[in-house]
């Protein structure tokens, strides 16, 4: 698709309807869009390439955008190759365009592009550079570690436009809005982008806001998701909270990894003992049957969360294990917790969980740690309440 999101600027992303896992590893239901523009000021800059998956509607959709002009320069805002892979067909189709990156994505385009001769064909830019096409411009700023170290983006004074590489980007195609005040749910798979994908990336993304509030922004052009252009306030806002580590939400999140139900029911409990306590909203995950990525998007969400687990085999459940390797690889902070553990036999799982978050950033463990054996009986009930008072407090 094609679409003019103002004079001189044109979107000619696509669209991925059947792509299952993004990175291999994220589930897209809603599939994924590669975003990618066309500025024109009298010389026309091409903004970022998309999927080879996609390579054939992205060349249509460029093919039409051009209308028969020649490109000028091809800008990389991010090599990653789901915004690069169509770098080689660009250059061999106009021998004039120059492109236009960091010297560090320009470092990597050996690594992605093998055999293929760059030489006097690549322009380095630096903070503070600025690429003339005549009416428009752009103006470059580093934002290394958003969320790879090669990473710019690019303003354009004459549209008040940020072209945003892979900040403020969200799961999904663009089936529910071009443009951002059209999706009624955008925060939802942004939110789980943001965390699953520049969670551990905070300070990096804060020091881009810090640039950001220095410009004067009437439109966002991410590289995934929908065009941003009313209500910025709101994006920023909770992207500021995101990336500082805070509470967007007040609550407690809840994940458990039960294997024959015992934990589970255990925490389903414990979800009914803090509502009825007067706890404004619990979400509840199921580590062995819904989606991690889901979960780890929650317990950055809540500033409270319990995890339960069952011990198992002198260690812990696999699922917890996982779920909380996630939690420390995207640098999960600033939070209050609770633990359950369940044995039948040796119960372990609290000592270990412990031993994983006392690792973590200001993660402080309330007490009482709560052990139960096999199933929950009445004698628990008290433990579950004192652990429900100390979380909440």
């Amino acid at each position: 698709m094609t679409r003019e999101i103002q004079p001189g600027l044109l979107y000619i992303g696509t669209q991925d309807h059947d792509l299952d896992l993004f990175e291999s590893q994220y589930a897209v239901p809603d599939g994924m869009s590669y975003n990618s523009y066309l500025l024109d000021g009298g010389k026309i800059a091409i903004l970022d390439t998309v999927d080879a998956r996609k390579a054939d509607d992205w060349k249509a959709n460029l093919s039409q955008a051009l209308d028969g002009r020649q490109p000028d320069y091809l800008v990389v805002h991010h090599m990653e190759p789901d915004h690069s892979a169509l770098i080689q067909y660009v250059l061999e189709t106009w021998p004039g365009v120059q492109l236009v990156a960091s010297a560090k994505a320009i470092q990597m385009l050996g690594q992605f592009f093998d055999g293929v001769d760059f030489s006097g064909r690549t322009l380095a830019v630096k903070e503070g550079d600025v690429l003339d096409l005549g009416t428009r411009s752009l103006k470059f700023m580093a934002a290394p570690m958003v969320h790879w170290p090669e990473v710019m983006v690019s303003y354009d004074p004459a549209s008040k436009t940020l072209f945003s590489a892979d900040a403020f980007g969200k799961f999904g195609t663009l089936d529910a809005g071009f443009y951002g005040d059209e999706d009624d749910d955008w925060a939802c798979e942004a939110r789980r982008y943001y965390f699953n994908i520049c969670g551990k990336y905070g300070n990096p993304v804060q020091a881009l806001l810090k640039k950001a509030a220095a410009l004067d922004i009437a439109c966002i052009c991410p590289l995934h998701g929908p065009v941003l252009r009313e209500n910025l306030g709101y994006y920023l806002d909770l992207y500021n909270t995101w990336s500082s580590y805070g509470v967007e939400t007040e609550g407690v999140f809840i994940a458990y990894a039960s294997i024959h139900g015992g934990t589970a029911a255990v925490a389903r409990k414990l979800a009914d003992i803090l509502q009825a306590k007067g706890c404004p909203k619990v979400a509840l995950c199921d580590l062995t049957r819904d989606d991690q990525a889901e979960g780890v998007e929650d317990a950055f969400r809540y500033g409270k969360a319990v995890f339960a687990a069952a011990s198992y085999d002198g260690g812990l459940f696999p699922p917890m294990q996982i779920f909380l390797h996630h939690l420390q690889d995207k640098a999960w902070q600033k939070r209050k917790v609770g633990l359950i553990e369940n044995g039948s036999w040796a119960p372990c799982a609290g000592r270990i969980m412990r031993g994983l978050l006392e690792g973590m950033k200001e993660v402080e463990i309330v007490e009482p740690v709560v052990t139960v054996r096999s199933r929950m009986k009445a004698a628990d009930q008290p433990a579950l309440e004192a652990l429900a008072d100390a979380i909440l407090a």
